[in-house]
């Protein structure tokens, strides 16, 4: 039996999201519908993505999925001026890290957040879990497209 998150529990990532935006960059992101991947791999992939692994009460998985421009235009608005691969795999952690860790206080402090690590390769997605159908959240912010790939069932 699946466990699906409800419309609630997206709702937090959303507005995670848009949230970060604002508050790092003092530009709206425009955060579109939530959609379930049904089948397959998740494959939303860009240039960086950063993985967070969520255990604890709740098992699964929060990734933010951003294309380089996107990242430095973020970075820029951030008052950086380094733009290596280095920053941005920063950049994209600390971003999933972000919504992690709103999600910790919609959750509750049972839900226990690994440090983000990187995806290495573009065509991986993630391996869909018996439990539980991951969520895209897509985004849209100066013209960039990134997703948020949500994966999360009550243990």
């Amino acid at each position: 039996m699946r466990n699906e998150l409800r419309s609630e529990d997206i709702e937090v990532f959303s507005e995670a999201i848009s949230h970060f935006f604002n508050t790092c960059t003092g530009e709206s992101a425009l955060v579109r519908s939530a959609f379930l991947i049904e089948s397959g791999p998740a494959v939303l992939w860009n240039d960086f993505n950063g993985l967070i692994d969520i255990s604890g009460d709740y098992r699964g998985s929060v990734c933010f999925s951003a294309p380089r421009a996107l990242l430095s235009h973020v970075l820029l608005k951030m008052g950086e001026s380094v733009f290596t691969d280095e920053r941005h795999a920063d950049i994209v952690g600390e971003i999933a890290n972000t919504l992690a860790g709103r999600a910790r206080r919609h959750f509750g402090e049972g839900l226990d957040i690994s440090p983000p690590r990187l995806l290495d390769d573009r065509k991986a997605g993630l391996a869909l879990r018996p439990d539980s159908l991951p969520y895209a959240i897509p985004l849209r912010w100066h013209g960039y497209e990134a997703n948020l790939v949500i994966q999360l069932a009550p243990h």
